[in-house]
């Protein structure tokens, strides 16, 4: 599908028709309402998404947890001293290769795993989807992030 130029006599979608909207309206609900959820345990909603990335396989070079996220480093460096900073993750210059540093989980942030167990089913709940739907939903936006990045 190529982009073409609309006729003048088209009428142009109004804000509340456009996909863009509602997904940059869904994303700002979302992660606001993340935020009573993360709150007990410390973290925003960015620091949330990277302590996903570390429980599932810690450690992650910068680098990578910038490419798992969409993340540049000058956004992500930032983030990783506060969590430092907190006590969930270290960084550490990569013995092999100086200019890697790896970002490893500190004992608390291990067991910030628990506490954290029942943040997914409470969104669930809290956006009335059950795990169906949700894995519906995300696999059809996935499938349009993945035909956005060919472009």
């Amino acid at each position: 599908m190529t982009a073409q130029s609309a006729p003048e006599d088209i009428e142009f979608p109004a804000l509340d028709e456009q996909l863009c909207f509602a997904l940059y309206t869904a994303t700002h609900r979302i992660t606001r309402a993340y935020r009573p959820l993360l709150e007990p345990l410390g973290l925003t909603y960015v620091q949330y998404l990277v302590m996903l990335v570390l429980w599932e396989s810690a450690p992650r070079s910068v680098g990578e947890l910038g490419q798992s996220l969409y993340l540049d480093s000058g956004t992500l460096t930032p983030l990783l001293k506060r969590m430092e900073k907190a006590g969930l993750i270290t960084r550490q210059r990569d013995n092999n290769d100086e200019r890697r540093v790896l970002i490893h989980l500190t004992e608390r942030g291990r067991a910030l795993k628990s506490e954290a167990r029942h943040i997914q089913a409470d969104m669930l709940c809290r956006m009335e989807l059950t795990r169906e739907e949700s894995r519906d939903l995300q696999n059809r936006v996935v499938n349009l992030i993945e035909r956005l990045e060919k472009n």
